[in-house]
């Protein structure tokens, strides 16, 4: 028998009480996507200053960033510190896969720029194009829905990778480094109930208007994310089976 394998979710935000309820946490609901059996599975609340060791980081076969409500852009001392750890990480080759937020810190740490979308929020369902034959063997179609909730995205994909998707929206919904490093802007791991969450507490923190907000929610319940497409597509990825 092989080594079980095992990864970590570094945790970017803090749970809401609904997410922590229903899922156990932003972690639970990554998991869930992504845990097989005979993995095992760990966390760093990178956001509060918890992070893996130098001396822990090998053990590891895989890491996920998670999104966030802070800017990749900005400098707080974790979001530095966690830049530092990511540039580590691709020089020990290690599977990265990063979401939203986890996109665009790994686009900054390969050198990339992110900032403020130019068209505003995009919150939804959203058909997004692949650009590249990379998933030709998983049989996964050459559009995809996935869900989205971000206000800053990508600007400029960092020099050595590959833009993967694009979106009507969005220039670089996708990006590759590598073969061991992979950025996704959207949310695989949401499920609608989650989004109509988020919308709420957007919603009560005067991010968008409350009737912006019942529009959104009006439309989540006429499309469907591909779920299971996603979760082929990140398990693949980060399990090295592509």
């Amino acid at each position: 028998m092989g080594v079980a394998k095992k990864f970590a979710v570094l945790l970017c935000a803090e749970d809401s009480d609904y997410v922590k309820k229903r899922y156990g946490g932003y972690y639970g609901v990554f998991v869930e996507m992504l845990a097989e059996e005979g993995e095992t599975w760990d966390f760093f609340r990178v956001a509060n200053g918890e992070f893996p060791d130098d001396d822990e980081i090998g053990g590891f076969d895989g890491f996920v960033i998670t999104g966030s409500c802070s800017d990749a852009h900005g400098n707080d001392v974790w979001i530095c510190r966690l830049v530092s750890l990511l540039k580590k990480l691709d020089s020990l080759k290690k599977k990265v896969l990063g979401i939203c937020f986890g996109h665009q810190i790994l686009s900054r740490a390969l050198g990339g720029k992110t900032g403020r979308s130019t068209t505003g929020w995009d919150i939804g369902v959203r058909t997004i194009n692949f650009s590249s034959e990379l998933f030709s063997s998983l049989n996964i179609p050459t559009t995809l829905s996935i869900i989205e909730c971000h206000q800053d995205e990508v600007w400029e994909h960092p020099p050595n990778a590959e833009v993967i998707a694009w979106s009507e929206k969005t220039g670089v919904e996708m990006f590759r480094h590598g073969d061991h490093m992979m950025g996704i802007q959207g949310h695989p791991e949401y499920t609608k109930d989650i989004l109509s969450h988020l919308i709420d507490r957007l919603t009560q923190r005067c991010y968008i208007e409350e009737s912006h907000g019942e529009e959104l929610k009006g439309k989540l319940e006429t499309v469907q994310p591909d779920k299971d497409a996603w979760k082929k597509l990140c398990t693949s990825f980060l399990k090295g089976r592509l």
